[in-house]
């Protein structure tokens, strides 16, 4: 059998934390997203490595072993990984991570123009990929949502991103100009409720394993039923269809837009791109 290094990393957060929910915001995930992927990791293993009780998390004996053995391992793997791809990038290689509802278009534009000796590559990242694309070394910067473990990144905040409420075409609320979040109570949550803690309702019982996983998925099953989710407002315009419908949504917390980079990596293109990035989407 061979152990999945990402696993191992997401059971040792799990393990610091001793809370699912607090190492899902750090790891930018959702709940029953990261409890799936501990269950698995004990079922490779054939152990049991944590127990949830009504006081918390704890760790078992098993999951004690475990977690002292695997942070060299982690250490050694992404150590390894790093030099890897730094010794196979030329020095005037520079790689940018983007996400769903970010343009940066305009501010790689910008920074082609003033560094035309430095050859820029733009990758995707999903919001469940954008720790692991920063950690392993495959971009040198990248724009994130947080929370991000900040014990990890440099992060200079951008701004403030609204969030909205997807909605089936059909929904009663779906034509409504704005919407509390208060006025969602009787429907219900696609979502993890702890995605949308100002959420009181009713309706977020969905077992881990019931739950949607990826955005796509949460669109479909908004798509199909009476139920909603809470998204990015950057979301509407990259994940458009005809059956859904994107409502303004107050009383919720926006969700912060940040550029971050690994700590302790030094490039003058780093510091030139968090520049431009700041006086592109930074507060005025």
């Amino acid at each position: 059998m061979d152990l999945d290094l990402r696993r191992l990393r997401y059971f040792v957060m799990v393990a610091d934390e001793l809370s699912f929910v607090r190492a899902a915001e750090r790891l930018n995930m959702t709940q029953p997203a990261l409890s799936r992927q501990i269950r698995a990791l004990e079922d490779d293993l054939g152990v049991t490595l944590l127990r949830r009780g009504p006081v918390g998390t704890a760790r078992t004996p098993a999951g004690d072993q475990l977690l002292e053995d695997a942070r060299p391992l982690l250490a050694s793997s992404l150590a390894l990984q790093r030099r890897v791809r730094l010794a196979a990038r030329e020095e005037d290689h520079f790689t940018i991570g983007f996400m769903p509802g970010v343009i940066v278009t305009p501010i790689v534009r910008q920074f082609r123009a003033l560094a035309p000796d430095v050859k820029v590559q733009v990758l995707h990242t999903a919001l469940t990929d954008q720790v692991d694309y920063l950690l392993d070394g495959r971009v040198d910067v990248c724009f994130v949502r947080l929370p991000l473990p900040a014990d990890s990144f440099e992060i200079v905040p951008l701004f403030p991103e609204p969030r909205i409420a997807a909605l089936s075409d059909e929904h009663p609320l779906a034509r409504s100009p704005i919407l509390d979040i208060a006025e969602l109570m009787p429907y219900h949550l696609v979502q993890d409720p702890a995605e949308v803690p100002e959420w009181r309702g009713t309706g977020g019982d969905d077992t881990d394993s019931e739950r949607p996983t990826t955005i796509e998925e949460s669109l479909e099953a908004v798509a199909s039923s009476t139920g909603f989710a809470v998204f990015p407002a950057g979301f509407a315009d990259f994940y458009r269809r005809p059956d859904i419908r994107y409502v303004p949504l107050s009383g919720v917390a926006p969700r912060m837009v940040a550029l971050a980079y690994p700590k302790n990596r030094k490039m003058p293109a780093i510091d030139k791109f968090a520049k431009i990035s700041i006086a592109a989407l930074g507060p005025a």
